[in-house]
Protein backbone atom coordinates (compact mmCIF):
# COMPACT_ATOMS: atom_id res chain seq x y z
CA UNK A 1 0.00 0.00 0.00
CA UNK A 2 1.34 3.62 -0.42
CA UNK A 3 3.28 5.20 2.72
CA UNK A 4 1.01 4.94 6.07
CA UNK A 5 1.01 7.96 8.44
CA UNK A 6 1.18 6.99 12.02
CA UNK A 7 -2.37 8.73 12.42
CA UNK A 8 -3.93 6.48 9.05
CA UNK A 9 -6.11 3.49 10.66
CA UNK A 10 -4.77 0.11 9.55
CA UNK A 11 -6.26 -3.55 10.46
CA UNK A 12 -4.37 -6.51 8.85
CA UNK A 13 -7.29 -8.65 10.18
CA UNK A 14 -9.85 -6.96 7.77
CA UNK A 15 -7.91 -7.06 4.69
CA UNK A 16 -9.50 -9.54 1.80
CA UNK A 17 -6.27 -10.44 -0.09
CA UNK A 18 -4.14 -13.08 1.85
CA UNK A 19 -1.45 -10.86 2.07
CA UNK A 20 -1.00 -7.22 3.12
CA UNK A 21 1.75 -4.83 3.31
CA UNK A 22 2.11 -1.50 4.71
CA UNK A 23 5.25 0.98 5.12
CA UNK A 24 5.64 3.47 7.83
CA UNK A 25 7.95 5.97 9.77
CA UNK A 26 7.95 6.55 13.89
CA UNK A 27 9.23 8.39 16.61
CA UNK A 28 9.01 7.25 19.77
CA UNK A 29 5.96 5.00 19.58
CA UNK A 30 4.83 1.79 21.73
CA UNK A 31 2.18 -0.17 20.53
CA UNK A 32 0.92 -1.62 24.05
CA UNK A 33 0.40 -5.41 23.98
CA UNK A 34 -1.74 -6.40 21.12
CA UNK A 35 -2.23 -9.48 18.50
CA UNK A 36 -3.12 -10.42 15.31
CA UNK A 37 -5.45 -12.97 14.14
CA UNK A 38 -2.67 -12.79 10.45
CA UNK A 39 0.98 -13.65 11.46
CA UNK A 40 3.34 -10.50 10.98
CA UNK A 41 6.84 -10.12 9.77
CA UNK A 42 8.69 -7.23 10.80
CA UNK A 43 11.48 -5.21 9.56
CA UNK A 44 12.97 -1.89 10.60
CA UNK A 45 14.36 -0.33 7.43
CA UNK A 46 16.02 2.29 9.69
CA UNK A 47 16.78 2.54 13.33
CA UNK A 48 15.87 -0.11 15.63
CA UNK A 49 12.91 -1.86 17.65
CA UNK A 50 12.30 -3.66 20.59
CA UNK A 51 9.58 -6.19 20.87
CA UNK A 52 8.41 -7.30 23.88
CA UNK A 53 6.44 -10.34 24.22
CA UNK A 54 4.94 -13.21 26.86
CA UNK A 55 8.29 -13.92 28.59
CA UNK A 56 10.67 -12.59 26.48
CA UNK A 57 12.21 -9.45 24.64
CA UNK A 58 14.13 -8.60 21.72
CA UNK A 59 15.71 -5.97 19.95
CA UNK A 60 15.38 -6.29 16.01
CA UNK A 61 18.19 -4.23 13.71
CA UNK A 62 18.00 -3.27 10.27
CA UNK A 63 20.14 -6.64 9.53
CA UNK A 64 16.67 -8.95 11.14
CA UNK A 65 13.30 -9.70 10.49
CA UNK A 66 10.57 -10.94 13.16
CA UNK A 67 8.46 -13.61 12.59
CA UNK A 68 5.45 -13.14 14.88
CA UNK A 69 3.13 -15.95 14.26
CA UNK A 70 -0.68 -15.43 14.32
CA UNK A 71 -2.28 -14.77 18.02
CA UNK A 72 0.82 -14.20 19.40
CA UNK A 73 0.78 -11.01 22.01
CA UNK A 74 3.32 -8.45 21.36
CA UNK A 75 4.32 -5.01 21.89
CA UNK A 76 6.46 -2.71 19.69
CA UNK A 77 8.30 -0.08 21.20
CA UNK A 78 10.48 2.55 19.45
CA UNK A 79 12.53 4.69 21.39
CA UNK A 80 13.75 6.91 18.74
CA UNK A 81 12.88 7.27 14.64
CA UNK A 82 12.31 4.37 12.92
CA UNK A 83 11.43 3.26 9.19
CA UNK A 84 9.54 0.04 9.17
CA UNK A 85 8.09 -2.66 6.62
CA UNK A 86 5.14 -5.13 8.30
CA UNK A 87 4.09 -7.65 5.55
CA UNK A 88 1.03 -9.63 7.39
CA UNK A 89 -0.20 -13.02 6.16
CA UNK A 90 -3.42 -14.82 6.57
CA UNK A 91 -1.97 -18.44 7.39
CA UNK A 92 -4.70 -19.92 6.17
CA UNK A 93 -3.97 -19.41 2.74
CA UNK A 94 -0.28 -18.93 3.13
CA UNK A 95 2.07 -21.37 4.53
CA UNK A 96 3.64 -19.68 7.77
CA UNK A 97 7.98 -18.83 6.58
CA UNK A 98 9.24 -20.49 9.58
CA UNK A 99 7.46 -22.63 12.82
CA UNK A 100 7.06 -20.77 15.91
CA UNK A 101 8.34 -17.30 16.71
CA UNK A 102 11.95 -16.00 15.38
CA UNK A 103 14.64 -13.53 14.46
CA UNK A 104 15.76 -13.85 11.08
CA UNK A 105 18.22 -12.78 9.20
CA UNK A 106 17.46 -10.34 6.18
CA UNK A 107 19.23 -10.84 3.22
CA UNK A 108 19.80 -8.35 0.36
CA UNK A 109 17.44 -10.00 -1.59
CA UNK A 110 15.03 -10.48 0.85
CA UNK A 111 15.37 -6.58 2.15
CA UNK A 112 14.42 -5.54 -1.96
CA UNK A 113 11.33 -8.07 -2.19
CA UNK A 114 9.91 -6.61 1.16
CA UNK A 115 10.09 -3.23 -0.37
CA UNK A 116 7.83 -4.46 -3.44
CA UNK A 117 5.29 -6.04 -0.93
CA UNK A 118 5.03 -3.65 1.64
CA UNK A 119 4.45 -1.04 -1.17
CA UNK A 120 1.89 -3.13 -3.06
CA UNK A 121 -1.51 -1.96 -3.42
CA UNK A 122 -3.82 -3.58 -1.17
CA UNK A 123 -5.85 -5.21 -3.60
CA UNK A 124 -3.02 -6.80 -5.18
CA UNK A 125 -3.68 -10.51 -6.37
CA UNK A 126 -0.83 -12.76 -4.78
CA UNK A 127 -2.03 -15.65 -6.84
CA UNK A 128 -0.90 -15.14 -10.54
CA UNK A 129 1.42 -13.24 -12.20
CA UNK A 130 4.25 -11.27 -10.94
CA UNK A 131 3.29 -10.59 -7.94
CA UNK A 132 2.85 -14.62 -7.38
CA UNK A 133 6.49 -14.63 -8.18
CA UNK A 134 7.48 -11.95 -5.74
CA UNK A 135 5.71 -13.89 -2.97
CA UNK A 136 7.18 -17.28 -3.43
CA UNK A 137 10.97 -15.94 -3.23
CA UNK A 138 10.18 -13.69 -0.29
CA UNK A 139 9.10 -17.37 1.18
CA UNK A 140 11.84 -19.10 0.43
CA UNK A 141 14.38 -16.64 1.38
CA UNK A 142 12.50 -16.70 4.35
CA UNK A 143 12.60 -19.95 5.23
CA UNK A 144 16.70 -20.54 3.81
CA UNK A 145 17.10 -17.83 6.83
CA UNK A 146 19.64 -17.81 9.41
CA UNK A 147 17.74 -18.02 12.91
CA UNK A 148 19.24 -15.37 14.69
CA UNK A 149 19.71 -16.03 18.72
CA UNK A 150 17.73 -12.88 19.52
CA UNK A 151 15.59 -13.67 21.95
CA UNK A 152 15.95 -13.24 25.45
CA UNK A 153 13.77 -15.06 28.09
CA UNK A 154 12.91 -12.48 30.27
CA UNK A 155 12.06 -13.88 34.21
CA UNK A 156 8.89 -12.30 35.88
CA UNK A 157 9.45 -13.04 39.56
CA UNK A 158 8.73 -10.02 40.99
CA UNK A 159 11.88 -9.51 43.07
CA UNK A 160 13.51 -8.72 39.43
CA UNK A 161 10.99 -5.81 38.95
CA UNK A 162 13.82 -3.19 39.19
CA UNK A 163 15.78 -4.90 36.84
CA UNK A 164 16.42 -2.24 34.22
CA UNK A 165 16.38 -3.93 30.81
CA UNK A 166 17.33 -1.06 29.09
CA UNK A 167 20.74 -0.32 30.56
CA UNK A 168 23.75 -2.89 31.04
CA UNK A 169 22.08 -5.37 33.93
CA UNK A 170 24.57 -4.73 36.68
CA UNK A 171 26.70 -7.81 37.96
CA UNK A 172 25.34 -10.63 39.98
CA UNK A 173 26.41 -8.81 43.50
CA UNK A 174 25.11 -5.84 42.45
CA UNK A 175 21.82 -6.94 41.75
CA UNK A 176 21.61 -8.92 44.60
CA UNK A 177 22.15 -5.76 46.66
CA UNK A 178 19.66 -3.79 44.76
CA UNK A 179 16.81 -6.34 44.76
CA UNK A 180 17.68 -7.47 48.51
CA UNK A 181 17.82 -11.06 47.81
CA UNK A 182 20.59 -13.08 47.71
CA UNK A 183 23.01 -14.48 44.98
CA UNK A 184 22.10 -18.15 45.28
CA UNK A 185 17.93 -16.87 45.00
CA UNK A 186 18.69 -14.42 41.94
CA UNK A 187 20.29 -17.98 40.30
CA UNK A 188 17.51 -20.30 41.02
CA UNK A 189 15.20 -17.53 39.62
CA UNK A 190 17.19 -17.36 36.46
CA UNK A 191 17.35 -20.81 36.25
CA UNK A 192 14.25 -21.38 36.65
CA UNK A 193 12.19 -19.19 34.69
CA UNK A 194 15.06 -18.50 31.82
CA UNK A 195 17.30 -21.72 31.13
CA UNK A 196 20.25 -20.00 32.23
CA UNK A 197 23.00 -18.59 34.56
CA UNK A 198 22.36 -14.89 35.30
CA UNK A 199 25.78 -14.76 34.02
CA UNK A 200 24.82 -16.59 30.81
CA UNK A 201 22.05 -14.35 30.33
CA UNK A 202 23.43 -11.02 31.45
CA UNK A 203 25.86 -12.05 28.53
CA UNK A 204 23.26 -13.07 26.54
CA UNK A 205 21.78 -9.66 26.80
CA UNK A 206 25.16 -8.14 25.94
CA UNK A 207 25.32 -9.84 22.74
CA UNK A 208 21.81 -8.81 21.70
CA UNK A 209 22.47 -5.06 22.88
CA UNK A 210 25.56 -5.43 21.02
CA UNK A 211 24.47 -6.37 17.68
CA UNK A 212 21.38 -3.92 17.70
CA UNK A 213 24.11 -0.87 18.48
CA UNK A 214 26.47 -1.82 15.41
CA UNK A 215 23.68 -2.52 12.89
CA UNK A 216 22.39 1.11 13.90
CA UNK A 217 25.94 2.74 13.17
CA UNK A 218 27.40 2.78 16.74
CA UNK A 219 31.40 2.01 16.39
CA UNK A 220 32.78 -0.59 18.00
CA UNK A 221 34.57 1.48 20.54
CA UNK A 222 30.97 2.98 21.20
CA UNK A 223 29.53 -0.23 21.86
CA UNK A 224 32.50 -1.60 24.24
CA UNK A 225 32.33 1.65 26.13
CA UNK A 226 28.65 1.43 26.17
CA UNK A 227 28.39 -2.64 27.25
CA UNK A 228 31.44 -2.18 29.91
CA UNK A 229 34.27 -3.62 28.24
CA UNK A 230 37.61 -2.69 29.15
CA UNK A 231 38.59 -2.41 26.09
CA UNK A 232 37.75 -2.91 22.22
CA UNK A 233 39.73 -5.95 21.80
CA UNK A 234 38.08 -7.47 25.00
CA UNK A 235 34.83 -6.90 23.16
CA UNK A 236 35.64 -7.99 20.03
CA UNK A 237 36.65 -11.26 21.93
CA UNK A 238 33.47 -11.55 23.59
CA UNK A 239 31.45 -11.29 20.40
CA UNK A 240 33.45 -14.03 18.77
CA UNK A 241 33.25 -16.30 21.37
CA UNK A 242 29.57 -15.79 21.12
CA UNK A 243 29.22 -15.45 17.52
CA UNK A 244 32.10 -17.08 16.17
CA UNK A 245 32.93 -13.95 14.12
CA UNK A 246 34.15 -10.82 14.43
CA UNK A 247 31.44 -7.71 14.78
CA UNK A 248 32.55 -6.93 11.24
CA UNK A 249 32.13 -9.53 9.61
CA UNK A 250 29.04 -11.44 11.67
CA UNK A 251 26.92 -8.00 9.81
CA UNK A 252 28.62 -8.54 6.86
CA UNK A 253 27.80 -12.29 6.36
CA UNK A 254 24.00 -11.46 7.53
CA UNK A 255 23.19 -7.87 5.51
Amino acid sequence: MPWLAPSDPFDPDQQAAPVSGIASRLVRHDSGLHSHQRGQLLFAHAGSIRIVLPGMMSMLPPIRVAWIPPATPHRVLIRGEVEYRSIYLDTSRIPPPTEGLAILSMTALLREVFERISHAPLETDWEKGVEANLLAVCLDELRAAHREPMLLPVPSDARLSRLNLEALPPELTGLAEAVGASTRTITRIFRRETGMSYQSWRQSWRLLKAVDLLASGESVSGVASELGFASDSAFIAFFRQMTGETPGRYLRGRS
